[in-house]
């Protein structure tokens, strides 16, 4: 990341990312005069909701405020609460409201403390209004499109008394080399787009993210080289549409010639992205995707119904047929790449007979894992104006039928690789048992198996001994993995997950 030397004497510039320098300088300047006051280092919580788009917003956030002089700590003794939210179910909102009001307690015992509410939630003017008129406790809202803003907002609500808003409607600007502090030390998401451009009629993301914009390539492989030379061994590339990659650019380039100049970083073993629209997803891409070494084997492919007549109504663009036929092309040309995928039950006017073709191409796809999800109404979407909004005994009996039928599906499929020997990436310790280490393997399931932290993001060999649902449990059988096994884990009793 290239160094900015800000004097704050000067005017604050104009240019970005210039100018977000300049005001971290500022808050630096805020929050060692706040911490002095009060003879301890001020704290911060950030709380994500929904997507890993949003998980690398936090990312972004949790940086600059690092950067400015706050310390990370749990939200019952943060000075600084952010709720990065999601609003793609009406739930996901409910809880935001219902997690403020718990906020508003701790702020009346804290009278230093500030609240701030970002992301797709604030997008949407409704929810603006209903904070301004209930909840004016809140300090600092504002959306998706300015996030690169945060240190300049940060200033602002740390100078004002009143609740600061900065909602955009919209943007094409994409802000380079801003700070960020990653979860984890060894993977990292990494924007290659932002927006979408589909409507599909049941879905507010195109409303709250706005039109897609794609990265300059040259950006996305300097940032993932600058990561590889940090340690990263997993990038997972993020947009919500990756295979309409680089059509805006100036000179386009597409999704898969993108992933060809990623695998030549070297140093880099791994590659995933989310999420694949079926109707861009390519010949080229299916090619890329069976001749690379570092690609992994998972593609999430979203479905959303299997029926032709919903999918119409969805606005997805393609058929139940052509859903198949892609499936049969990736299988044919990369016979071990596990899917997954999105299921809406319930979407107005779904009948029975649609529904059973949703199940139909459940059993004709064989997903590992799928994300069933009941039909959520969106206020302002065109599907929340539709008639035949579904009974909800019916959609639940639907939604039970589906999810018994991919959970038997995905049990079946999971354990095909039982006894065979895999590379894992080792995520973390397990939480249940301190002696087993908890791993990923290219097809996305997790695996447990004993070691210690010295492991912690390091590549092993490892044997699948017994599928259990959907995990493994499995020996290390690396000669390059430095394992420290505490030699008691042998006879522990493995848990069940």
């Amino acid at each position: 990341m290239q160094d900015y030397d800000m004097e704050l004497t000067m005017q604050a510039p104009v240019q970005e990312p210039e100018r977000q320098y300049y005001f971290i300088e500022e808050a630096k300047k805020l929050i060692a005069e706040k911490s002095r006051m009060l003879g301890r280092p001020l704290t911060f919580c950030v709380t994500t909701f929904g997507c890993q788009m949003n998980a690398r917003d936090s990312e972004k956030l949790t940086g600059i405020l690092e950067q400015i002089g706050y310390v990370e700590a749990e939200e019952e003794q943060a000075d600084f609460v952010i709720y990065n939210t999601c609003t793609v179910r009406e739930n996901a909102n409910l809880r935001v409201y219902g997690r403020l009001g718990y906020l508003h307690s701790l702020k009346k015992k804290n009278p230093h403390m500030m609240i701030g509410l970002c992301g797709c939630m604030m997008q949407e003017p409704q929810v603006v209004e209903k904070l301004k008129k209930s909840y004016s406790f809140v300090n600092l809202i504002f959306g998706t499109h300015n996030i690169y803003k945060f240190a300049e907002l940060v200033v602002s609500a740390l100078s004002s008394d009143r609740m600061v808003i900065d909602i955009w409607k919209d943007t094409d600007k994409i802000v380079e080399d801003l700070p960020s502090q990653r979860k984890f030390p060894f993977k990292s998401g990494v924007n290659i787009m932002f927006g979408c451009n589909n409507f599909c009629s049941y879905c507010i993301v195109p409303y709250v993210r706005g039109r897609e914009r794609s990265r300059n390539p040259k950006d996305i492989i300097r940032e993932i080289e600058h990561l590889v030379a940090d340690g990263v061994v997993e990038v997972m590339l993020l947009g919500q549409n990756v295979n309409s990659y680089g059509k805006n650019l100036e000179e386009p380039m597409t999704f898969a010639q993108l992933l060809q100049e990623i695998e030549k970083i070297e140093g880099l073993k791994r590659i995933r992205f989310m999420t694949s629209h079926p109707k861009d997803l390519s010949d080229e891409l299916i090619e890329v995707m069976k001749n690379s070494k570092k690609i992994c084997r998972h593609l999430h492919l979203p479905l959303q119904s299997g029926s032709t007549e919903i999918l119409k109504v969805m606005n997805r663009k393609y058929t139940k047929e052509q859903y198949l036929n892609l499936v049969k092309k990736i299988r044919t040309a990369i016979p071990d790449m596990s899917l997954t995928t999105d299921i809406i039950v319930g979407f107005p006017g779904e009948t029975e007979e649609d529904f059973l073709e949703t199940m139909d191409v459940v059993e004709q796809v064989r997903y590992d894992s799928a994300f069933t999800f009941i039909y959520s109404k969106r206020t302002g979407t065109p599907a929340a104006a539709m008639e035949n909004q579904i009974p909800e005994e019916v959609v639940k009996d639907r939604f039970d039928r589906l999810l018994a039928k991919v959970q038997e599906i995905g049990r079946e499929m999971s354990s095909r690789d039982t006894g065979t020997i895999q590379e894992v990436l080792v995520e973390e310790q397990n939480s249940q048992d301190t002696h087993l280490m908890t791993g990923r393997l290219s097809n996305n399931l997790l695996v447990h198996f004993p070691g210690d932290v010295s492991l912690l993001g390091q590549i092993c060999q490892v044997r699948l001994d017994e599928c259990r649902g959907f995990y493994y449990m499995g020996t290390n059988v690396s000669v390059n993995c430095n394992l420290k096994m505490n030699m008691s884990a042998q006879s522990t009793n493995l848990p069940t997950f």
